[in-house]
C-alpha cells in the first residue's frame, strides 16, 4: 500500500489509467540494472528514479571527465575524476529519497553479471561498447530477463528491446551478429549530439516502465530507429534467426 507521501509525488502518473495506485506499486516492487552511466543511462536512471522504481543497480567502471558533460546530464564540473556510478547514485538519492539505489564501481564483466542479473527484474543497456552488448543480450537470455537495449551516434539512434522470459524471443545476435574484433565507433570516436542521447534514454526509460506494469512495449523485438536531424521514428519488425550463434538452436528446435 502506497503512503500518503508516495501518493503526493507520484500523483501525476497514478492518475494515469494505465498506471493508478496498483501500478505504482509493481513500480515501487522493481529492480532495475543499468548498465552504462553516460548519455543514454543518465537519462534513463533519472526518469526511473523519480517515477519510483523502487530498486535501481547502477554499473559504470568510469570516472567522469569534462569531455562527458556536453551530453551527460547526471554530472557537473566538480564531479571531475569520481566515479560515475557513485556520484549518479548521490544524485539519484537526492531526487528521490524513497528509493534504494546501489552503485556498482566496476565494468559489467560477463562473469559479474550472471552473478548478479538474477537479482533484478529488468537490464537496460546503456553502454556504447558492442562486446558488452553482446554478453548482456547472452546473459540476460540465459537468465531470462528482459532488457532493454540503446545506442546513439552522431545524431542517429536506434531502440530495442527482448523479453527472455518468452522462450521464442529473438535476441541482438539474430540483428548483428557478433565479429569477434570488429571496431566498432564509439562517442569517443566518431561523436555525437547531446540531446539526441538525451530523447533515447527517456525513450529507454518510457520502455523500461511499460515492461513493469505489465504491458507490451512497443520496441519489443522492433527495432526502432531515431534520426535526430529530421525528427524520423522508423520501426523495423525482428525476425528469429536460425543460424544465430546465441538463439538459432533453440529457435530450430521449436
Amino acid at each position: 500500500m502506497l503512503s500518503r507521501k508516495e501518493l503526493q509525488r507520484y500523483s501525476r502518473q497514478i492518475m494515469l489509467p494505465q498506471v493508478g495506485e496498483g501500478g505504482q506499486e509493481k513500480l515501487a516492487a522493481a529492480r532495475v540494472m543499468i548498465v552504462g552511466l553516460g548519455g543514454l543511462g543518465s537519462p534513463a536512471a533519472l526518469y526511473l528514479a523519480a517515477a519510483g522504481v523502487g530498486e535501481l543497480h547502477l554499473v559504470d567502471g568510469d570516472r567522469v571527465d569534462i569531455s562527458n558533460l556536453q551530453r551527460q546530464v547526471l554530472y557537473k564540473t566538480n564531479h571531475r575524476d569520481k566515479s560515475k556510478a557513485v556520484v549518479a547514485a548521490q544524485q539519484l538519492v537526492a531526487a528521490n529519497p524513497e528509493i534504494r539505489v546501489h552503485a556498482h564501481d566496476c565494468m559489467a564483466s560477463e562473469a559479474w553479471l550472471r552473478d548478479h542479473i538474477s537479482g533484478v527484474d529488468l537490464v537496460l543497456d546503456c553502454t556504447d561498447n558492442l562486446e558488452i552488448r553482446h554478453t548482456l543480450n547472452r546473459t540476460c537470455r540465459d537468465a531470462g530477463r528482459a532488457v532493454v537495449m540503446a545506442s546513439v551516434r552522431g545524431f542517429s539512434g536506434q531502440l530495442i528491446s527482448f523479453d527472455f522470459a518468452q522462450s521464442a524471443s529473438p535476441c541482438y545476435a539474430c540483428l548483428f551478429p557478433p565479429r569477434g574484433a570488429e571496431v566498432v565507433e564509439n562517442c569517443s570516436t566518431a561523436g555525437v549530439i547531446g540531446p539526441a542521447l538525451g530523447v533515447v534514454g527517456s525513450m529507454q526509460a518510457l520502455e523500461a516502465i511499460r515492461f513493469l506494469l505489465g504491458q507490451r512495449p512497443a520496441s519489443l523485438a522492433r527495432l526502432h530507429l531515431f534520426e535526430a536531424a529530421s525528427l524520423e521514428l522508423r520501426p523495423l519488425q525482428l525476425q528469429s534467426d536460425n543460424a544465430c550463434p546465441v538463439c538459432g538452436k533453440e529457435q530450430s528446435e521449436q
